[in-house]
């Protein structure tokens, strides 16, 4: 059913053509039953005229108002030019009164439902007079055209929810692809952590590993075994990342890579053994009552120390850095604090690794500051992730 309304909507001349036929079938049938004795039989002529009034509807469409006129003369002429049959119904002027209220502006409309209602009193009064076919006559015609502004009606709410639902669709495609294009923005900042801390802390120990096979071998082994194990946490860390996105991938599928949770405040001690590795002494402090963070916030928080401590030991030039995490019912403000070079000249920016801390703060309705420590010494941190409440999530 669906398939055929498609296709006539497609090709409306065959709805058109259809009706005609139908209209030309519904007008022959008072030429082929027989008529009662005193009437004249009905001839050709007659039945040529009746055709004459149904011959303009397959246009319509295309030209309403001119086709009601011209089935409006075609029955005029039949009416006094022939004797031939009455017709039950005038089922020529019903079709093409009712597609002009359907298709015609309000102007022409009124004009012909104006014209159509006066040709009507004059058409009875030549044919029985009597009140019945008068009222019988408004009511049919009065019909075809509130049918005609029902369609009109119909056609307009079902293009304007057409319109609408086009339009939802285009609104849910680009919020889908702003959220594809803030996922991927995630995921590379999750990566450039990853990859950076991961990078530096496997160059600071492989720098200092020549020195330490000639001075001190034990420490040289120490050394090699802490870059293997920042390769094969950055390692395991990329593959839950890419594992998301195979899921996400067309022919992806659960298995296609390994999944661990997401590192938070629980992961920190490791964290900071390996950056202790690097010879960088690191102190790790927790002020308020320890709480369990959203599992959102909780990586947050481990990515900003991560990040913090990837840029100490890349750039600074400090020997001691403090962690402090404190905790409140509004969320948690992490602080990290270096004594080495202190804030960039201004001017050079901070990096994309700041940059990136702000980005992530932001996303939780937080604030990363970062400058100069006390007496112009050393370089501090300070990130503020506000969280609704306590609630399950990544144990801090």
């Amino acid at each position: 059913m669906s398939r055929l309304r498609v296709a006539l909507t497609a090709r409306p001349w065959r709805v058109d053509l259809a009706v005609t036929l139908l209209v030309q079938a519904a007008v022959t049938i008072p030429f082929v039953v027989p008529r009662a004795p005193h009437l004249s039989e009905a001839d050709w002529a007659s039945y040529a005229l009746t055709t004459l009034a149904v011959a303009p509807l397959p246009w319509r469409r295309r030209a309403p108002v001119a086709v009601l006129l011209a089935v409006l003369a075609a029955g005029a002429l039949y009416r006094f030019g022939a004797d031939g049959p009455g017709q039950p119904l005038p089922y020529p002027g019903l079709v093409a009164f009712y597609t002009v209220a359907a298709l015609s502006p309000p102007p022409r409309r009124l004009a012909a439902a104006a014209l159509m209602f006066t040709v009507i009193f004059p058409s009875v009064a030549t044919n029985t007079g009597e009140p019945r076919e008068l009222l019988f006559s408004l009511f049919v015609f009065g019909a075809a055209y509130v049918m005609g502004r029902l369609t009109d009606t119909r056609q307009r709410y079902a293009a304007a929810m057409a319109e609408r639902a086009a339009h939802l669709e285009r609104a849910n495609r680009v919020e889908a692809e702003q959220a594809a294009a803030r996922e991927r923005a995630r995921i590379a900042r999750e990566m450039h952590d990853v990859l950076s801390h991961a990078v530096s802390l496997m160059v600071v120990q492989a720098e200092a590993g020549p020195v330490a096979v000639r001075t001190a071998p034990e420490r040289a082994e120490a050394a090699f075994e802490a870059i293997a194990e920042a390769g094969r946490d950055a390692m395991t860390q990329l593959r839950g990342m890419l594992g998301v996105l195979r899921e996400g991938a067309p022919g992806g599928g659960p298995g296609d890579a390994p999944r661990a949770p997401q590192p938070g405040p629980a992961d920190l001690a490791a964290l900071l053994e390996r950056v202790r590795g690097t010879g960088l002494a690191v102190v790790h402090e927790t002020a308020g009552p320890v709480h369990a963070l959203p599992t959102a916030v909780g990586t947050t928080a481990y990515r900003v120390v991560q990040e913090a401590l990837t840029n100490t030991v890349r750039h600074a030039g400090a020997t001691t850095a403090v962690v402090r995490l404190e905790y409140d019912a509004g969320g948690l403000e992490i602080t990290v604090t270096d004594d080495g070079r202190g804030a960039p000249p201004a001017g050079t920016g901070g990096g994309n690794g700041l940059t990136g801390l702000r980005e992530r703060a932001a996303a939780h309705g937080g604030t990363a500051e970062a400058g100069t420590g006390p007496g112009g010494r050393g370089f501090v941190l300070r990130v503020a992730l506000p969280v609704a409440g306590p609630s399950a999530g990544v144990a801090g």
